[in-house]
């Protein structure tokens, strides 16, 4: 049994793996850079670990938003996940 795929599902899986990559990458960047400060490393420090680490993590996001059988959990959890982490992030540094 064949399954047809449309252009608009196409569109929306390269969307969000681009879009809800950036968004998730963005969150964990600053939340990983917010929890090193947290541990009294340095900013240099954090944030090149940060960096190494989201490059790999959004090339598996990317990834995934095509292997995923459900788009919509991609978004999901890729925006959903990007925008959490985000807020944890500027919550800790409010309080530093």
């Amino acid at each position: 049994m064949a399954h047809h795929i449309t252009t608009g599902q196409v569109v929306s899986r390269i969307a969000a793996g681009v879009l809800g990559g950036y968004t998730f990458i963005w969150g964990f960047t600053t939340l990983t850079i917010a929890l090193a400060l947290a541990a009294r490393r340095s900013y240099g420090e954090a944030q090149t670990t940060a960096y190494l680490l989201a490059f790999l993590l959004f090339l598996a996001a990317f990834l995934w938003a095509f292997a995923a059988k459900r788009v919509a959990v991609v978004w999901a959890v890729l925006g959903g996940g990007g925008a959490l982490m985000t807020a944890i992030a500027w919550l800790m540094t409010r309080g530093a």
